[in-house]
């Protein structure tokens, strides 16, 4: 079953809201990535902060490398690495559409939570 962190918002060079948060041990984000160009890409990682750092150094994924990332709409934690990477295949079978408003439900979760 999957936990909700809350939604994670940045700027380059800014630390992600939310990021300081406790997370369990072991535990592992699906997060979605906007880039400078509107294109959307998503990924897991087990450090948010980390992660969007490397994306923004260029030494993420060969895509951001070629759409220079803008900020991190949205974030969910999951329980285990399988959970995540399941739940990664499901959200990039997506349509962008599909994506944002999935962000937005993500939003909804972590404040009901």
């Amino acid at each position: 079953m999957l936990r909700n962190l809350g939604v994670i918002l940045s700027n380059i060079g800014a630390k992600p809201k939310g990021a300081e948060m406790n997370k369990p041990n072991g535990a592992w984000f699906v997060y979605l990535l906007e880039c400078a160009n509107g294109k959307l890409y998503t990924g897991i990682t087990t450090d948010l902060e980390k992660r969007f750092r490397n994306h923004v150094a260029g030494t993420g994924a060969k895509f951001t490398r070629a759409n220079r990332p803008s900020h991190i709409i949205a974030a969910k934690l999951c329980g285990s690495r399988s959970e995540a990477s399941k739940l990664e295949l499901a959200v990039k079978r997506l349509t962008p559409a599909q994506k944002r408003a999935l962000a937005i439900t993500w939003a909804d979760d972590s404040a009901a939570v």
